[in-house]
């Protein structure tokens, strides 16, 4: 199943269809952008592709894996996913975000495959582990605020986990597990289109090389609320999450490139 923007450009379109309905002068109050204290949970089902590479000091970098068809894990997820966001001042927020992607399979390899000091010869029956999870924490500061309208920046991190491990019954296993906290700047703005309807977008990038990472990530959020209650409402978005990273640690390196893509569907409330 493939998702794209244009699936949220199309609601945001009947969303503002409905806006203009309203009376000339009206300001619309919706609560995303007012409330003090706004708490999300939803289902993430995002489209996924792996690439990664463990280095061996004694075999050297080996060639670059891709675990959706090379090893058989699932490239499509639906995991659950969280958000909270505190409102400090008028100008000031803090806000946080975190899911997880656990993915494992068993299948039998059509090539030789080098993971760390490991190798896999062909046609050897290979289980896979592949672990990942996000926690994004930001602060932000709202240049631009009015009681429908909101724009800013801020600064963050990213910490991205990943633990893959691979392993036979006969040749034996190897893992690797690395937790790396990536620094990014945002931007981000809010809408509201009615006292119901209110649309909201955040980009987050950054490239780095620091102590022992090397590497990229951005992100990308679109989304549509409905709150048909005053604390209590639901909504439809998109989120495309990239990260090319290296890690060097112990005498080798874990590369990783992954993207994300797909829908996010919510529910939220404020307060």
């Amino acid at each position: 199943m493939r998702y794209t923007v244009h699936t949220l450009l199309g609601i945001a379109l009947v969303a503002a269809a409905t806006a203009v309905g309203a009376a000339e002068g009206d300001i619309p109050d919706h609560p995303a952008l007012t409330a003090k204290w706004y708490f999300g949970a939803g289902l993430f089902i995002p489209k996924i592709t792996t690439e990664a590479r463990l280095t061996s000091a004694t075999l050297g970098a080996g060639a670059i894996i891709d675990f959706e068809d090379s090893l058989g894990i699932d490239d499509e997820k639906e995991v659950p996913g969280f958000m909270a966001r505190w409102r400090i001042n008028h100008r000031w927020r803090l806000e946080a975000e975190y899911f997880e992607l656990n993915r494992s399979a068993t299948r039998g390899t059509n090539r030789e495959i080098q993971w760390g000091d490991q190798v896999f010869p062909i046609n050897t029956q290979v289980s896979t582990d592949f672990d990942f999870s996000d926690l994004r924490v930001s602060v932000g500061y709202s240049f631009f605020r009015t009681k429908d309208k909101e724009l800013g920046a801020g600064i963050g991190f990213h910490v991205a986990s990943y633990d893959a491990s691979l392993r036979t019954a006969n040749v034996g296993s190897e893992s690797e597990d690395v937790t790396a906290p990536l620094p990014v700047f945002t931007i981000y703005g809010q809408f509201a289109l009615t006292d119901r309807w209110a649309v909201a977008a955040r980009l987050d990038r950054l490239s780095l090389d620091y102590d022992k990472y090397e590497g990229s990530i951005g992100a990308l959020g679109l989304d549509i609320m409905y709150q048909p209650f005053r604390n209590f409402g639901f909504g439809i978005g998109f989120c495309l999450l990239l990260f090319d990273l290296t890690v060097e640690e112990n005498a080798r390196q874990l590369e990783v490139k992954q993207i994300f893509q797909g829908l996010i569907l919510f529910i939220m409330a404020n307060f």
